[in-house]
């Protein structure tokens, strides 16, 4: 790494993260003028990326169809494309998906920006050699012998988080960005006169230091992995939560810029992304190998039970990626913290590979289901008979419901087919409203889970056109732009699944432009 500037050589860009949010605003930043852009982390160099580099790469994107998303793909040969189902997603598809996950909560002008760039966002993602795909492996089923993708998602990158970072750090060199990690923000500086940024205070093997900026981008993650901020704001037992990704995303930069700026504050800060995670995964971090294969997102394909025995969600309710990241709250909130997911013949061959092969998941089997129950009690099940009771409850559901099924109704993972468990004679208190098949054909197979926390969704309030922090008075602080999960506003108690990432390109694309001629206008107004 280069040293750190000096104290009187000022940065015209400072940015703050080395995630996808802050990597795509350092590179807009350089590509739009800015001409010495310089990034920071507070993490070592082994731990780039934030909580970009766990994720599995997915992008929700406005687009036409096929023919809009090939071109940026790498993955798909003209043989397979003539294969693929793939619908456009139009942006009335995206807002109303947008509406529905965030029970119409979200901020329009943030969603519509979202909404509006999506496309062209991931398309000069492409032109900074980001490496994408069509998402096969978690996005697509094969029905028929064709690959129907489904849920409003389809692209991914190459190696996921990894490749990700790994792209967008070789983007960033080739445009001069200058990186630096180990390097901890603890305070803006403003001018006194004008109350625009000067500088930024940071700490570096123990040491004070002073970088002179013109222009800073907070992109420092949310407090996902600060317990004393989750049980203070997501609420008493969030602190015991499982991170599931960078342990370096605490909060820091959300409260220095309340502190320092009087940063106004933002959207849902009692909720957050948290989802279906191993409870065998470590406790505090995410594991740079494993990454996101500690995800157990096959729930629709079976049952969910708590270790009371009983069901607690409808697991069939929607497309995994609309409920996978409001379950983990549901898991959180059982007994001990922890649940069973619960398969038979039929569907466990549908299970993700990189979820559930045996290298990366503790399988418990059991030739019946008492058996299954049994071994699930040696790992914390508290109620076997309950277990076992509630499986054959909802299998004569299901019986029942079969019976007055129309004959074209057909068991479909990549659509909601309607097979549910409620009929004229028989209705569960908690239904399962699709893909609801018998659980009967052993052996069977559980996987324990727990609830493993991503994001957060409380932040800063921010202009959408410019991304410039908006202070208590109302007024944007001169100079200072936040973008990805820093921001507050976009997403309420649920998100759908990939536009996190896209938030990230979409404003950090914003952020760097409007860094870029922040510092013009400065430069233009010292001429004269």
């Amino acid at each position: 790494m280069a040293p750190l500037p000096s104290y009187t050589s000022p940065v015209d860009v400072l940015v703050i993260g080395s995630g996808n949010a802050g990597f795509t605003a350092a590179t807009q930043a350089a590509e739009a003028g800015a001409r010495h852009v310089v990034l920071i982390d507070k993490c070592p160099q082994e731990w780039a990326g934030g909580n970009t580099f766990f994720t599995a790469g997915a992008f929700r994107t406005v687009h036409n169809g096929t023919t809009d998303l090939l071109p940026i793909v790498n993955n798909v040969t003209a043989e397979m494309a003539e294969l693929v189902d793939l619908e456009p997603y139009t942006p009335a598809n995206f807002r109303a998906d947008m509406d529905r996950m965030t029970s119409g909560r979200t901020d329009p002008r943030l969603s519509q920006v979202l909404i509006e760039e999506s496309n062209a966002a991931v398309k000069w993602l492409a032109k900074q050699g980001i490496r994408f795909q069509l998402s096969f492996n978690r996005q697509a089923y094969k029905v028929n012998g064709r690959f129907k993708f489904w849920g409003g998602m389809s692209l991914k990158t190459d190696e996921g988080g990894k490749g990700l970072i790994q792209d967008h750090h070789n983007a960033a060199l080739r445009h001069g960005v200058v990186i630096h990690y180990s390097t901890a923000a603890k305070r803006i500086i403003t001018d006194p006169a004008t109350g625009a940024v000067s500088g930024v205070v940071v700490e570096v093997d123990g040491v004070d230091k002073l970088i002179k900026t013109k222009a800073i981008i907070l992109a420092a993650g949310g407090f996902e992995a600060n317990p004393r901020m989750r049980s203070q704001f997501l609420g008493p037992g969030w602190d015991l939560a499982r991170v599931r990704g960078t342990p370096y995303n605490t909060g820091d930069a959300l409260e220095f810029a309340i502190r320092d700026v009087n940063a106004k504050q933002a959207g849902n800060w009692s909720g957050c992304h948290s989802t279906c995670w191993d409870a065998n995964a470590p406790a505090n971090s995410g594991d740079r190998v494993i990454s996101n294969e500690f995800t157990k997102s096959g729930y629709p394909l079976g049952l969910m039970l708590n270790n009371r025995g009983d069901r607690f969600v409808d697991e069939g309710v929607d497309m995994r990626n609309f409920t996978y990241a409001r379950f983990g709250r549901a898991i959180h909130a059982q007994p001990e913290g922890v649940a069973f997911q619960v398969w038979d013949q039929r569907t466990i061959p549908w299970l993700r590979d990189e979820e559930y092969r045996d290298a990366v998941v503790e399988k418990i089997w059991g030739a019946t289901l008492e058996e299954l129950a049994a071994n699930c009690a040696q790992r914390g099940l508290e109620d076997p008979a309950s277990f076992v009771s509630t499986i054959k409850e909802y299998n004569s559901a299901v019986h029942a419901a079969e019976k007055e099924r129309r004959a074209s109704m057909k068991w479909d993972p990549a659509v909601k087919d309607g097979l549910s468990t409620q009929s004229s004679t028989l209705k569960l208190a908690l239904p399962k409203s699709n893909w609801a098949l018998p659980v009967n054909q052993g052996p069977f197979m559980a996987v324990k889970v727990c609830c493993g926390i991503t994001f957060t969704f409380g932040g800063l309030s921010i202009n959408p056109a410019s991304t410039a922090v908006i202070s208590q008075s109302g007024s944007e602080v001169k100079g200072l732009f936040c973008v990805g999960e820093m921001v507050g506003g976009l997403f309420y108690g649920n998100y759908p699944g990939g536009s996190g990432l896209t938030s990230g390109a979409v404003f950090g694309r914003r952020a760097g432009v409007a860094a870029a001629r922040f510092i013009f206008t400065l430069e233009t107004k010292c001429q004269y």
